[in-house]
């Protein structure tokens, strides 16, 4: 089977392979601080659970990362992946303006890469991505191997479109 041909196996960053736990604090008063959650990134730690899984689904899939953060997070993006050990792959971000939710991001993208290739799964930790990732016929992984996001970043990633 040629790479191309391999199935496609989508995993989020934040808090289904990255735990946020630590940087989460940014976002709980208002303004929230998003330049500081976003530039304590580097320093998350990885989640077990969910470098397990990407690391088995490598053996059958291309692996591709979809992500809310903003473009502008790339680099240290990049970095982290590279440093955790994970497989290479092409990650998709948020444009830096861009602030729909991430159902509604994170879905449009799924479809694209759906129009070439088959995906054998989506993981991720939002409720109402995976909700509606589902509905639209994708299979879906839910990562609730970490702790629970503080209700500002469940906000963020809804109501805020920011990560």
């Amino acid at each position: 089977m040629t790479e191309t041909r391999r199935p496609l196996a989508v995993f989020d960053l934040d808090n289904t392979l990255a735990d946020t736990a630590h940087r989460q604090r940014f976002l709980e008063n208002r303004p929230r601080d998003w330049d500081a959650f976003f530039d304590a990134a580097p320093q998350d730690p990885p989640l077990e659970k969910g470098v397990a899984l990407v690391l088995e689904a490598a053996r059958e899939c291309e692996v591709v990362y979809l992500t809310g953060r903003p473009e502008r997070c790339r680099q240290d993006t990049l970095d982290w992946l590279a440093a955790q050990g994970l497989p290479e792959g092409r990650v998709w971000m948020r444009r830096n303006h861009d602030r729909r939710p991430a159902r509604r991001t994170k879905l449009e993208i799924l479809r694209r890469l759906a129009a070439t290739r088959e995906i054998r799964m989506l993981v991720d930790d939002d409720e109402l991505v995976c909700d509606d990732a589902r509905r639209a016929g994708f299979p879906v992984v839910r990562a609730r191997w970490a702790a629970e996001a503080s209700e500002g970043l469940r906000e963020a990633q809804e109501r805020e479109g920011r990560t």
